[in-house]
């Protein structure tokens, strides 16, 4: 039976682009300069969304998410060739001629010679009373993005594994205040109990009860046992997942990181296939996602010519 779905194909895309943050925007604008006709599908969905403001962005350093997107999504509205869609991609395949095919949430399948999947990844966030008020605000992921702001003040770490251990020792950095909270008792080999404590760093090991705050802004641990810990921000040692399958299903290598494994100008081990951001592995930062995009979408565009030559 033959499927009742629209291939669409009126259209001709050369690139589709799935996900539309930093390294996806970024791979859209290169393709639209290079008259590339790309697709982009956005689902909507961004990790730094509750974030209050993008760091370490040159040119932009301070510039909230949402409206950092604005701008980019201006910009790119300049390509013709580039059409940015709020769908989401929930299937692909690698045909037997080399191209990609992919169904959408609207019920469509479009096909491409050419892939980038910037779909980045999903903070698995502790199940901490009081997380969601203060989550991006005063409680987030990374240091680099939000230590500055809070340098020199009550900070703590919440985690219970030797990568927390690891990041609370980053943590010190900026803070010489700083306290692990581990939430039950500690899961790492007691020499990092003394690594810490050698560096002034407080454990306590008693369950979290809730996270109190004010407007979003931390303002204490509550422990089980009911004493308070007064901190002004907490950084979480959390694990993250994949945000899509896309890249495994497709036959991506991963590495153990649950990262797919990329090669020269973010090229993945699947012919035609790129990916970009945090789905690639390497820093989480919003402007090497940028680059990782930027650079991929070149790749792309110098395969095209390429492939044209051959025809």
């Amino acid at each position: 039976m033959a499927d009742p779905r629209r291939v669409e194909t009126e259209a001709g895309w050369e690139v589709v682009v799935v996900g539309a943050g930093p390294a996806g925007l970024s791979a859209a604008l290169i393709l639209g300069r290079c008259d590339r006709r790309t697709l982009v599908c956005d689902s909507g969905q961004h990790r730094n969304a509750a974030a209050k403001a993008m760091r370490g962005y040159l040119g932009r350093d301070g510039t909230p998410p949402s409206e950092m997107l604005r701008i980019a999504q201006q910009e790119i509205a300049r390509y013709p060739s580039v059409s940015v869609q709020q769908v989401t991609a929930t299937k692909a395949v690698r045909q037997d001629d080399g191209a990609f095919r992919l169904e959408l949430s609207d019920g469509r399948v479009v096909v491409a010679p050419k892939l980038i999947l910037a779909t980045g990844v999903v903070d698995q966030l502790p199940p901490l009373e009081g997380l969601d008020a203060v989550w991006g605000r005063s409680a987030w992921r990374c240091p680099i993005c939000d230590g500055w702001e809070h340098r020199g003040r009550p900070l703590a770490v919440h985690g219970n594994s030797e990568d927390a251990v690891r990041f609370a020792l980053e943590i010190r950095h900026w803070t010489p205040d700083l306290v692990l909270c581990t939430d039950g008792p500690p899961e790492y080999p007691d020499r990092w109990g003394k690594r810490l404590e050698g560096q002034g760093i407080a454990i306590r090991t008693d369950r979290i009860a809730r996270l109190e705050s004010e407007a979003g802004n931390l303002s204490a641990i509550l422990f089980a046992q009911g004493d308070r810990l007064p901190r002004e921000g907490l950084f979480l040692a959390t694990p993250w997942r994949q945000r899509c399958d896309l890249a495994e299903a497709l036959g991506c290598e991963m590495t153990e990181h649950d990262t797919a494994r990329t090669g020269r100008h973010e090229a993945s081990t699947v012919p035609g296939l790129y990916l970009a951001g945090d789905i690639a592995g390497g820093y989480q930062l919003a402007v090497v996602a940028a680059a990782q995009g930027a650079t991929a979408a070149v790749a792309v565009n110098t395969e095209l010519i390429r492939d044209g030559l051959r025809d």
